[in-house]
């Protein structure tokens, strides 16, 4: 059975590069607004282990769509042995610069701490 969560728009209104990590990415000052805009992503999970797109999202190829890579990442830092079915109704334009593919991932992250049980904070997420 899938359970839906809405995954957000949002639209920077100020974005400040402060500096560059030792990781590679940046520390940001940001002041943006969600939208009244949504993709919808629905979870069904699994008991062998396998994460897998079954609609939606698509041209985007499994190895590079954030969803996937939100869900496996949860699966290999908590060790897990539950998979997923993941079913995309994408509304928010690729590309766009509306933060879909961040937005998809967060909620993919939150979506699977519920339904895999694995009790993880907001901030360990």
């Amino acid at each position: 059975m899938f359970k839906t969560w809405l995954a957000p728009a949002k639209i920077n209104l100020f974005l400040h590069i402060n500096s560059k990590r030792e990781d590679g990415y940046h520390n940001l000052q940001t002041i943006f607004q969600l939208l009244d805009y949504y993709d919808e992503l629905s979870f069904s999970p699994r008991e062998d282990g396998i994460i897998q797109r079954v609609s939606g999202n698509d041209g985007v190829p499994e190895s590079q769509d954030l969803i996937i890579r939100a869900a496996k990442a949860l699966q290999q830092e908590t060790g897990i042995d539950l998979g997923v079915d993941i079913s995309v109704v994408k509304n928010i334009p690729t590309g766009g610069g509306l933060g879909g593919g961040s937005s998809n991932a967060a909620t993919t992250l939150i979506a699977l701490n519920e339904l895999w049980d694995t009790q993880y904070s907001e901030k360990q997420l």
